[in-house]
């Protein structure tokens, strides 16, 4: 996995990546994964005209925060300033959902595991504080978001704005089968985001677990897999 851009883009552009590195591989269909702010770009790689796309699965990921219902008034008092300068200053609009960020970058340098993990209490549903009681989970999950945030925050920033802020892409050219995972305690990403994509996409299956949280994937994985790798049928 590499780190992130320090570069504007939005989802358009990380479609775009996505298929330039699979032309590379030499791939000529592929199917796509997602988790929380993922979701969005795996969504985005399926929107290219082609049909490479197989399958598409979003794993507590974010919908259209303008669209879904309650979604922005979830936000932040930082990031609903910061979404408040789109759509005409998105580099204005990153700069303040990077700043955002600072405290978590300050919190992975000064903190060890768990201390992170109890700092991030509030975000986290009962199940998810108890998968991260598993030291592999944990050691995953946060070296994950420390590498991620390892750079700075701008391509943080960036990525809120890109799926925070209006989509650029048609979510109408998304054909493939989608399936759409989500706990019904996500607290990062509420049910409601997995519904409304249930009921904009063509060929969507929502799967809703109750009890479960943000981090359903940690969980899931190998069923998630299965799903989206399975033979095509006529």
């Amino acid at each position: 996995m590499g780190g992130p851009s320090l570069r504007r883009f939005g989802l358009a552009s990380i479609a775009a990546d996505a298929h330039a590195i699979t032309d590379e591989l030499g791939i000529a269909r592929f199917a796509t994964l997602g988790l929380s702010g993922g979701g969005p770009g795996a969504l985005a790689a399926a929107a290219v005209p082609g049909g490479r796309v197989t399958r598409v699965g979003v794993a507590s990921g974010a919908g259209p925060f303008q669209h879904v219902p309650g979604a922005l008034s979830q936000l932040d008092d930082n990031d609903r300033a910061a979404v408040a300068l789109l759509p005409g200053d998105p580099a204005g609009a990153a700069a303040g959902f990077a700043a955002g960020f600072e405290p978590l970058v300050e919190l992975f340098r000064a903190s060890d595991g768990a201390g992170i993990v109890s700092a991030l209490q509030d975000l986290l549903s009962p199940r998810d504080s108890e998968l991260l009681r598993d030291p592999r989970i944990a050691a995953g999950f946060i070296e994950t978001e420390r590498e991620g945030l390892r750079p700075g925050t701008s391509g943080a920033g960036w990525d809120n704005v890109s799926w925070v802020g209006e989509w650029d892409i048609d979510l109408g050219a998304v054909t493939c089968p989608v399936v759409l995972w989500y706990g019904s305690e996500d607290r990062m990403a509420p049910p409601a985001h997995g519904l409304w994509l249930s009921q904009n996409l063509a060929r969507a299956r929502l799967v809703l677990r109750d009890g479960e949280g943000h981090l359903g994937i940690f969980e899931h994985l190998g069923e998630m897999l299965d799903a989206l790798t399975q033979p095509d049928t006529p």
